[in-house]
């Protein structure tokens, strides 16, 4: 066998196992995505997006309030997670060279691989106990804690990225280096920032663990942050745990929205990440 034969015959074979390995990825998320839907798209109607939880017995209704809560822990966490993971990142991009820029990756690194339920615990002790009783505020201080290393890294390296020429030819203009690493770093690196916001936002969405220590759930609307209130992912763990079939039909119903938003989060996450490599 020549040389040339060989090398087209071994990269045919990592070409063949390369297909298989991502088959191997694929088949198992197309599987599940399938059945949710499979499951859960009988249950779809308006009533699902409108109601709430109707009492045990009672066919019907929805998770109205699970799509609130959870829209209002999101932004509430957002709020607090995002400013955090952005600002520190400048920070580390911009002013890092010291010690503490490598105490504060480290720190980073290790919050971002805490498992969540060990957040959800935290937070409680910090604010639940405080506090005398589970709320919304708890919830997306423990949800803004996931959240803000996601953010912190993904934004570090996206300024990382910026070139070096953008901050020079800023600062030969006179314009002091806080304003130059606002105005032209940070938005030099704004859809590569938004990439790692929609991440964490998607990462976020479907928690459950930090939520039952924190929010605990609502079965009907809270309007104050100081109350326990509803999320989609509690309701769908309360439903699926429970011994009535109609419920079990939220619960599949639930898992399909919360899923399909997730995927949509991580579609435009990708938009913003293929765009910013295109334009560099």
């Amino acid at each position: 066998m020549s040389r040339l034969t060989f090398r087209h015959a071994k990269n045919g074979c990592m070409t063949f196992l390369m297909g298989v390995f991502t088959l191997a990825v694929l088949i198992p998320l197309i599987l599940i995505f399938a059945h949710i839907v499979r499951m859960g798209i009988s249950s779809i109607s308006v009533d699902f997006f409108t109601q709430i939880p109707r009492p045990t017995g009672e066919t019907g209704g929805g998770m109205a309030n699970g799509m609130v809560g959870s829209a209002l822990l999101i932004f509430l966490a957002s709020c607090l997670g995002i400013p955090v993971g952005v600002f520190g990142a400048v920070y580390l991009a911009e002013y890092g060279g010291s010690r503490i820029s490598t105490v504060i990756r480290f720190a980073a690194d290790v919050l971002a691989g805490v498992p969540s339920i060990i957040t959800g615990m935290v937070a409680y002790a910090l604010l639940v106990v405080p506090m005398k009783g589970f709320s919304a505020l708890a919830g997306a201080f423990a949800l803004a804690l996931i959240m803000i290393p996601i953010v912190l890294r993904t934004t570090e390296e996206q300024l990382k990225l910026v070139p070096v020429t953008l901050r020079e030819a800023s600062l030969a203009l006179g314009v002091p280096l806080w304003r130059t690493t606002l105005k032209v770093t940070l938005r030099s690196a704004l859809k590569g920032v938004m990439t790692g916001v929609l991440l964490a936002i998607a990462r976020i969405a479907g928690e459950t663990a930090p939520l039952l220590f924190t929010a605990l759930g609502n079965q009907f609307w809270s309007g104050k942050l100081t109350e326990p209130i509803a999320a989609m992912p509690l309701q769908i763990f309360n439903f699926a745990i429970s011994p009535y079939e109609d419920w079990h039909r939220l619960a599949w119903a639930g898992a399909l929205v919360l899923v399909t938003v997730m995927f949509g989060l991580s579609l435009a996450a990708r938009y913003f990440g293929r765009t910013k490599q295109s334009g560099l």
